[in-house]
């Protein structure tokens, strides 16, 4: 089992367009059962993009249920989508915050899964917006950046503070003397 740190905003990997599979083999099985063990770990997540964990990869899980029953779809691409649908997103790599995202409420997708095999899903709501917010992972876009202008200053300026309390938390944790048990 690999738990992966998942990266965070800020993280240039999560900016660029992930590259597509050539060859379904095992390095790419072993990067997926590190992709579930690193969402499995997350407690909170339902879904993972390989760039999420480093990997430089169109390739994303899910498990809308929390139940280890994971999904794959390698390639992805939606085909379709139609309607609109508000609702309140999150995502991994930005840790703790949540705002309200409008995106088509249908998509259609398709992809390949792990046996090489042609797959597509008709999905709406829930599903809907996964496919829809990991296919942005792969694509190097952010959820942020669904944000109205005013939302994405108050958001940016937030991920800035978090940082610098991360960066004291770091500091004060290095100056202070552990003692060795």
């Amino acid at each position: 089992m690999t738990i992966r740190a998942i990266r965070t905003y800020g993280d240039p990997i999560l900016k660029l367009k992930s590259s597509e599979v050539a060859d379904i083999n095992g390095s790419v099985a072993h990067l997926i059962e590190d992709m579930k063990d690193t969402l499995r770990n997350s407690e909170t997540g339902i879904g993972l993009a390989a760039n999420q964990i480093g990997a430089d990869k169109r390739i994303f899980i899910w498990d809308l249920e929390g139940e280890d029953d994971f999904e794959v779809l390698i390639n992805p691409e939606i085909v379709e989508s139609q309607g609109e649908w508000e609702y309140e997103e999150g995502c991994l790599s930005v840790p703790g915050l949540h705002w309200t995202i409008v995106r088509p409420k249908l998509v259609h997708v398709k992809g390949f899964d792990l046996d090489g095999n042609e797959v597509s899903y008709e999905a709406d709501d829930l599903f809907g917006r996964l496919i829809q917010h990991e296919l942005d992972h792969l694509d190097g876009k952010l959820l942020i950046e669904h944000l109205d202008k005013d939302q994405l200053k108050q958001a940016k300026s937030t991920l800035r503070a978090m940082a610098m309390g991360e960066l004291i938390k770091e500091e004060e944790s290095a100056a202070k003397p552990s003692r060795g048990l």
